[in-house]
């Protein structure tokens, strides 16, 4: 396909929310509005967290893909990995972006706390943790739920990026903020203060 008629054939997914969301089944799609990153948001997180050339940005709980999707297309100099536990979930993120012929999107299967931090640069943090709390709405029943592990990933969370160095950026939608250590300097806010921009000093 030429290069062109390729671009324009990628762009039809990123009109809208409705319209991106059918690269998944029905059953994925339903929980979009709870669960997957919306694309202005994408949009926006991407232009704080995409600086640098080659930038090496993970998103920690990445679901179905789709802040990675966007993002990779919003802004392609970077390159965006997520982590996410459902390996069902793996591939129909994988699934979407052969649709979308994105090369700098990478999805890797497994929990975040088996990550190498020093490989990444910057974070997107859409509250991954969330439903380990009680009351809250699950993606499904296949993965371990408790309050202790709502703690215990926060804390860890928060001890990794306490380690990385200065101008290390954040980017947070839906967070608690238990996990943002203090010297991440909020650097702006969006959409009635549910997206937020972190910096370490």
């Amino acid at each position: 396909m030429p290069l062109l008629t390729q671009e324009k054939t990628a762009e039809k997914w990123f009109r809208s929310d409705i319209d991106f969301d059918q690269l998944y089944p029905l059953q994925i799609q339903a929980l979009a509005s709870r669960h997957w990153t919306p694309l202005g948001v994408a949009r926006k997180a991407a232009s704080f967290l995409a600086v640098d050339r080659d930038a090496r940005i993970l998103d920690i709980g990445s679901g179905a893909g789709k802040f990675c999707l966007a993002a990779a297309h919003f802004r392609p100099q970077a390159h965006y990995f997520g982590v996410e536990q459902r390996k069902n979930l793996l591939g129909h993120a994988n699934e979407a972006k052969s649709v979308l012929s994105l090369e700098n999107v990478h999805f890797l299967h497994g929990n975040f706390t088996q990550l190498n931090f020093r490989n990444f640069d910057h974070f997107y943090f859409f509250n991954a943790f969330y439903e380990n709390l009680s009351g809250t709405d699950k993606i499904d029943h296949c993965i371990d739920y408790s309050a202790e592990l709502f703690y215990y990933y926060n804390r860890y969370l928060y001890k990794e990026l306490a380690l990385k160095p200065a101008g290390t950026r954040v980017a947070t939608f839906h967070s608690l903020e238990d996990e943002i250590p203090p010297d991440f300097l909020l650097a702006g806010t969006d959409l009635d203060n549910l997206l937020k921009f972190w910096i370490k000093a």
